[in-house]
């Protein structure tokens, strides 16, 4: 029953009834195009051989330069073909691997419906298989400026420029207008990234442009752009574009299944980058409408995590309900050391409906077996500042203000205990309030400095996306490298090379393919 019910979906279909590649026994043009297509799949971080693509191109042109195929023969690589452009399509469009097995709760199957088979048909039908693929890769502009950057970076990584490790530093460090045996070496390296100007003289000691350069190449890397090199930057000067060839493929591959360009705004952190950007659509262009800097989870043991949710309201002058985590690990013993900090930090314990402003062994103890809680109010000392911009989630994550702006100045800013605080509340509220014109930014900031707890409910929900990415291509060509602050790069690189590993093992499928799985959807990765 189950193999009669596939044929009737197939021949309801039209999957058997005429091949798709071949018209007597010959290649058609699209055939041609498609071999094309999946022999240059590594311009977009995939792998050739994941579609079998010089096996097919060769018999695609065996086929095309020979007699006639037989129908049998004609079927084989037909299916193979159509097999092979579906496992491309699925991949270019939605990514190889299951986003929620490498840390990342974004939901394909919800987020991104996709059917290769009707997908790939409809193109041929319409004769525009070409601009078809270019369509089936993501919209998201930085998508376009990596896969640019890709190209450019293995171009680098076939130049001898960084065979040989530059010397250590002397005394630990290089400072403007010392020697440096390495000089040649490294201007040579930072002239092939576009950090130097082609042409420039290499000066005795490491001064001039050469010191400008390094600041060029810190301020890509995130680095303090001071010009002085020490270990991490001679590091990541040591570092071979092969790596960062990786780089990018990984946060190609993230983009295929990161949920973004949804609707006409958003708001996007960048975890690694500790950067949050607000986007708008605007006569067909996705523009950066605001951006600032942001602090994110702790690498080592509270880290924030990956997902999409819509904003749904803002709290003005917020009272942060202490997690009980926090509480039990944190507050509790602080107060059991320095009573006075209860008062101090405008503490209370909260049991059901009932608030209780006094600090005891009771109080303490009732938190600590989870029958209290323990909250802060409003004020100049509250943790989450004067704002709070909530995107309901189940792992209790938020945006929020900071009573310590000056931790922003900071270059690594992972220090919270997973939510995100932003550098500048009040231009990101008037970002969020556009669609209410009644909230001027002088309300705002009312609201903000009332000292009393207020809530306003979004007129029109706001997606907001917490990702993961360490590259970062801008459309001037300037590319930049983020440190994997959280292993992800790791996990989605083993995970991409378990996949590989597993396809490796597969009988090549001109050779495997029977007539009647020509149509066949591609196997789950």
């Amino acid at each position: 029953m189950v193999l009669l019910a596939a044929l009737l979906a197939s021949f309801a279909t039209g999957a058997l009834a005429q091949p798709l590649w071949l018209a007597n026994g010959k290649p058609t043009p699209a055939a041609q195009q498609a071999v094309a297509a999946l022999v240059n799949a590594p311009a977009d971080g995939l792998d050739a051989e994941d579609y079998d693509a010089n096996m097919l191109r060769d018999a695609v042109a065996k086929a095309a330069n020979g007699p006639a195929l037989a129908p049998e023969a004609a079927d084989r690589l037909d299916g193979a073909l159509t097999a092979a452009m579906q496992r491309y399509l699925s991949d270019l469009h939605r990514g190889r691997v299951d986003p929620r097995k490498v840390h990342a709760n974004f939901n394909i199957a919800e987020e991104k419906p996709f059917d290769p088979d009707s997908y790939l048909r409809a193109a041929l039908a319409a004769n525009r298989l070409p601009a078809a693929i270019r369509e089936a890769a993501p919209t998201f502009p930085l998508y376009g400026t990596l896969r640019d950057a890709l190209a450019r970076y293995r171009q680098l990584a076939t130049l001898p420029h960084w065979k040989t490790p530059l010397p250590a530093l002397p005394e630990g460090k290089l400072t403007e207008g010392k020697s440096y045996e390495g000089l040649a070496a490294m201007a040579q390296r930072l002239t092939a990234l576009g950090d130097l100007p082609t042409g420039t003289p290499v000066p005795a000691t490491y001064t001039g442009p050469l010191v400008a350069a390094v600041k060029a190449f810190q301020g890509r890397h995130g680095l303090e752009a001071d010009g002085v090199i020490g270990p991490a930057t001679l590091a990541q000067l040591n570092t071979p574009p092969s790596a960062r060839v990786r780089q990018i493929v990984l946060t190609m591959e993230r983009l295929r299944w990161t949920p973004l360009a949804e609707g006409s705004r958003m708001i996007v952190v960048n975890i690694p980058e500790f950067m949050l950007r607000a986007y708008e659509f605007h006569e067909g262009k996705l523009d950066i409408r605001l951006e600032m800097k942001v602090i994110v989870g702790k690498a080592l043991d509270t880290r924030t995590p990956l997902f999409k949710e819509d904003m749904r309201y803002i709290e003005f002058s917020p009272y942060w309900n202490v997690p009980r985590s926090i509480a039990q690990k944190e507050i509790i013993p602080r107060l059991q050391r320095d009573p006075a900090y209860f008062k101090r930090q405008g503490f209370e314990f909260v049991a059901g409906n009932e608030v209780i402003k006094q600090l005891n062994a009771a109080n303490m103890q009732a938190v600590l077996d989870g029958q209290m809680r323990i909250r802060q109010r409003p004020g100049p000392l509250n943790a989450l500042g004067d704002i709070k911009f909530v995107f309901p989630n189940n792992q209790a994550i938020y945006l929020h203000h900071t009573p310590a702006p000056q931790l922003f100045k900071r270059g690594r800013r992972d220090l919270s205990h997973g939510c995100i605080r932003v550098e500048d509340p009040v231009a990101l509220a008037k970002f969020v309030l556009k669609d209410m014109p009644e909230w001027t930014e002088e309300r705002i900031r009312q609201a903000m400095g009332a000292g009393k707890a207020s809530t306003v409910s979004l007129v029109n929900p706001l997606p907001v996306t917490l990702a993961y990415g360490t590259a970062i291509a801008r459309a001037d060509g300037r590319v930049y490298f983020l440190a994997d602050i959280y292993g992800q790069d790791k996990v989605l690189g083993q995970a991409l090379q378990q996949r590989a590993a597993r396809r490796a093992s597969h009988t090549p499928a001109v050779r495997a393919t029977p007539p009647a799985n020509r149509a066949a959807s591609a196997p789950p990765s």
